[in-house]
């Protein structure tokens, strides 16, 4: 079969590699002028597919409501007054009791997990280095917010996955280039999880899925979808385009392709802002990724550089960068490794990527004909890019999948 890529993204990128290792014919089509230049560009570098979790979560509801009238809450609404906003919210605050969190943490991470198979196989068979490091450590500034993590480490213990519910003292000892006078009541040691350079490591998959016969077109604005005799026919600027099947690898720009094809799903965009600094010293590095549980900021190690990455920001696309969304990142950068880098001299950037109310990607067959989805990751994109593009390359192949896709397909939305 002859397939269209729309997006070329970290999820894109795989989905084309796993078609093409099936024996597809693949296009990637991508509006920029490279792989990997928008959400995947910024992304935090996390690889913890077991710390993958969806933002709905018992309690969120009273949370969210008084985390949205500070102005350096990590979740943010950009255009209040949008009613689109407040129906998706509706239907995020369904998705917060136990039995949702449970039904969906489980689904994530079946898929994250899948992914993370994935991605040491790929590593291990192409010697393949992204700057990867192994270690998370998920930190909780206050008792209250350690005595919540109790549910995290109820899954993960359920899950059989190693971690370590550490003190204080135990997580000071285990990292100790903390910042001694920062507020610390616990953490979540996750040894199995890893780090890494989400843009490379998509540079990487590109040229393998070159050699396997996939061309890629950049500088392409897929406009419309519509089905045609042979599959479907694309609208790209002012020509027109047939193939057999098409995946949607659009992350936030899936709204107008998904309004074409008068498909309906609960998609929101959510924008991540990000720093990037030069390591100026290295005895002042962090040992293992962190996880600021109380601002959601993830620092990193990518090479010779950190990078701090977070700030939700519900509502409409806007890549501009907030200013208290980027003094927050500051904040966490200096609360716990303040020598670490010269902060104040990082760069900055904001970037969206799409989120359904649950947390869970859409991934494959939807109800139009010929037309696959592989979109809604949110901000674990990377996390679960491996493992999407194989079960979607599957789906098109009608190949069994190697994991159970129950729940993560668009048919959970049907009517």
């Amino acid at each position: 079969m002859q397939v269209a890529v729309i997006g070329a993204g970290v999820v894109g990128v795989c989905t084309a590699y796993f078609l093409a290792e099936a024996g597809h014919e693949v296009v990637v089509m991508e509006r920029r002028n490279h792989v990997a230049e928008e959400a995947s560009f910024g992304d935090a570098g996390l690889l913890a597919c077991d710390a993958v979790a969806p933002l709905a979560a018992p309690g969120m509801p009273a949370s969210a409501l008084s985390l949205l009238r500070k102005a350096n809450s990590p979740f943010l609404i950009s255009h209040k007054w949008d009613t689109s906003v407040w129906r998706w919210l509706r239907q995020w605050a369904r998705e917060t009791d136990l039995a949702h969190y449970q039904i969906n943490r489980e689904r994530m991470h079946r898929l994250a997990a899948y992914s993370h198979q994935l991605m040491l196989q790929l590593r291990e068979h192409y010697q393949l280095d992204y700057e990867q490091n192994a270690g998370l450590l998920q930190v909780f500034r206050s008792e209250q917010e350690w005595q919540q993590a109790r549910i995290a480490i109820d899954f993960l213990q359920a899950a059989g996955v190693a971690h370590s519910a550490l003190s204080a003292e135990q997580t000071r000892a285990l990292e100790p280039g903390l910042h001694a006078h920062t507020p610390l009541a616990g953490a979540l040691h996750l040894p199995d999880a890893e780090s890494g350079n989400c843009p490379l490591f998509a540079r990487q998959m590109r040229q393998l899925a070159q050699k396997l016969g996939v061309e890629f077109h950049f500088g392409c604005n897929v406009r419309s979808i519509r089905q045609s005799h042979r599959g479907v026919m694309l609208e790209v600027d002012s020509a027109h385009y047939s193939a057999d099947a098409v995946v949607l690898a659009t992350g936030a720009d899936s709204g107008t392709l998904l309004r074409s094809l008068k498909l309906s799903v609960p998609i929101i965009s959510a924008r991540y802002h990000a720093a990037t600094a030069t390591i100026r010293n290295f005895d002042a590095l962090p040992l293992n990724a962190l996880m600021d549980e109380h601002h959601k900021v993830s620092i990193t190690r990518l090479g010779n550089r950190l990078r701090v990455a977070g700030m939700a920001e519900l509502g409409k696309r806007n890549d501009k960068a907030r200013d208290t969304a980027i003094n927050t990142l500051l904040k966490v950068a200096y609360d716990w490794f303040p020598d670490a880098s010269n902060y104040n001299a990082a760069t900055f950037w904001s970037g969206s990527s799409l989120t359904l109310p649950d947390g869970v990607p859409l991934l494959g067959a939807c109800n139009v004909r010929n037309v696959f989805l592989n979109i809604g990751h949110g901000s674990a994109g990377w996390t679960m890019a491996a493992g999407a593009g194989k079960l979607v390359a599957d789906s098109i192949s009608q190949r069994a999948t190697d994991i159970d896709a129950d729940g993560l397909t668009a048919l959970r939305y049907a009517g």
